[in-house]
């Protein structure tokens, strides 16, 4: 019995398919990495990160999570943290209060990231910026770049 091929699209041919792929990863991977190099030159804290540079790099990366299948349970400990610390530093004005707690997100960070491969590009830049956190103003830059990134996230279709 001769044997079935199965029929394919030639107007999509599957090489292209598998390039489209792989640029859109190294993009994604490139604006990964443009965020964290420039988290790592502020000189002064995460205060100083412009805010158009961080919007416009939230636009870029949050659809890259989205096309990594990145999905807000996956990291909900982490965000619920954030928030919860968010609220406390509100309430009394006082970093030095949260400051420990601020440092403690980073392996909530890398637990989402060892539990699904889709929150490593988050995780690392988060705990590049955290790296960075040393006032208040800082984590109020801090908690815009994660509500900036996650609502490019969810504006592309993420869940």
């Amino acid at each position: 019995m001769p044997e079935l091929k199965k029929p394919s699209n030639p107007s999509i041919p599957q090489t292209n398919m598998s390039k489209t792929q792989n640029t859109a990863d190294e993009n994604g991977k490139n604006i990964e990495n443009e965020i964290i190099k420039t988290i790592k030159n502020l000189p002064d804290g995460l205060k100083t990160y412009p805010i158009r540079d961080l919007v416009k790099h939230a636009e870029e990366f949050g659809p890259y999570l989205k096309q990594q299948r990145l999905e807000t349970n996956q990291v909900r400990k982490f965000l619920d943290a954030v928030n919860r610390l968010k609220a406390d530093l509100a309430e009394t004005g006082e970093f030095a209060k949260v400051e420990t707690e601020i440092v403690l997100l980073k392996p909530k960070l890398a637990y989402a990231a060892a539990r699904q491969r889709a929150a490593k590009p988050l995780g690392e830049v988060m705990s590049a910026a955290i790296d960075k956190v040393h006032s208040k103003e800082d984590f109020e830059r801090l908690v815009q770049l994660l509500e900036s990134i996650i609502a490019y996230h969810k504006a592309k279709g993420g869940k």
